[in-house]
């Protein structure tokens, strides 16, 4: 009887608590102000029907959420500021995007940055009330501040040139900018893409003449140093021989490498940790011939090279990454392509480089931009070629 007892009033407790924590999802629904009729009927009923799962912090803590919630959704249900600050995820030790949809025992451990802030792309996949409620607050209240920072740089903008900061030419100004209302002016100027500094007032306020697009300008310089080993001695190196760098490797000049005589009488020079190469030394050992970089060169030759970067993604990082190899590091590229899903990519690039220390500065550089990012060389003909 205790046993049933006891039972009974836990299940009591559990319902309560059940039923506490579903009005506490319901009241931040209603506290959206920015939210519809229709908006808190979608939510409420996924909150009421939905299917749960359950995933773990790294240090055992179990979080239950709506079937179909992400990683990102996790980190809300953590703490706000977590979610807040949410750069990326890892799920059993793996780094996925932060629209992974979370199943049951996963283990969830959250990466934050204090630089973070909620983003408006996250409202695409988030499916707890609790995330999309704070991250639209979040964005509300960060819109404002930014604004508000702007409001006073034009205000004392307006102020030394002799205006007054009225309805009426604010109504000059943002017809002039094209923007929404007063809060989208203030808060592009705000954020820079109104540049202050070049407001010419006195033109604008007299006569709205055409949208101004401020531009910007970035110069910056990094030497990297190039020592170039690409002379190739093949057997004894007494004799010049006439050789191809295969393809299935592209070996560059710093590789360990060794020749190989094919039927036709052809050298081919393979990469030693190459799958081909290694298959033909196991079977043809007699046609192996020694091959090795000389010390000395005459001239500076370019190789191609391969490389795959990955990591979270952020604003302006695909222009970083071209930034560094092409204008900063002189590096000729042959090709580029991004892919992005949802806070993280992967980057395949194909360029030209002196020797294998050449490509291992380059990827040093690159792999300094953030902790997260990865770089890897990867083969050439995982780069699709161009018709």
């Amino acid at each position: 009887y205790a046993a049933h007892w006891k039972y009974k009033e836990n299940s009591k407790n559990q319902t309560t608590n059940n039923l506490d924590n579903w009005l506490t999802q319901i009241r931040e629904i209603l506290e959206d102000q920015d939210g519809t009729a229709l908006d808190f009927l979608d939510e409420f009923k996924m909150n009421l029907y939905a299917k749960e799962v359950f995933a773990f912090t790294p240090k055992g803590m179990i979080k239950k959420l709506p079937k179909g919630a992400t990683a990102l959704d996790f980190a809300f249900e953590i703490h706000t500021e977590v979610g807040a600050k949410c750069l990326g995820a890892k799920v059993n030790g793996k780094l996925v995007p932060l629209s992974y949809e979370i199943e049951n025992g996963d283990q969830i451990e959250i990466l934050t940055s204090a630089k973070q802030t909620p983003n408006k792309d996250w409202l695409n996949f988030v499916k707890t009330s609790k995330a999309k409620t704070k991250i639209k607050q979040s964005l509300k209240d960060n819109k404002r501040a930014i604004a508000s920072i702007g409001k006073e740089a034009l205000s004392r903008k307006m102020r030394n040139a002799g205006f007054q900061y009225t309805v009426d030419n604010l109504n000059k100004l943002v017809s002039y900018f094209r923007t929404e209302d007063e809060l989208e002016l203030t808060y592009q100027i705000g954020t820079g893409s109104i540049d202050k500094e070049k407001l010419k007032l006195k033109e604008i306020l007299v006569e709205t003449k055409s949208v101004h697009k401020p531009g910007k300008e970035r110069e910056e310089s990094l030497n990297l140093k190039k020592k170039t080993s690409s002379e190739l001695l093949l057997g004894d190196a007494t004799v010049d021989l006439e050789y191809t760098l295969a393809p299935c490797c592209n070996p560059i000049p710093g590789d360990q490498v060794v020749g190989f005589i094919t039927v036709g009488g052809e050298i081919k020079v393979h990469q030693t940790i190459c799958k081909n190469a290694q298959n033909l030394m196991s079977k043809y050992g007699y046609r192996i011939i020694k091959a090795r970089w000389g010390d000395d060169t005459q001239k500076e030759e370019a190789f191609e090279a391969a490389l795959e970067i990955s990591g979270i993604d952020s604003l302006g990082l695909v222009s970083k990454v071209t930034d560094i190899v092409s204008k900063q590091l002189k590096v000729n590229m042959k090709s580029i392509s991004f892919e992005s899903l949802d806070g993280t990519f992967v980057g395949k690039l194909k360029l030209q480089v002196s020797d294998k220390e050449h490509l291992e500065q380059l990827m040093g550089v690159l792999r300094s931009i953030d902790q997260y990012i990865k770089v890897a060389r990867i083969d050439l003909d995982t780069i699709p070629k161009l018709k």
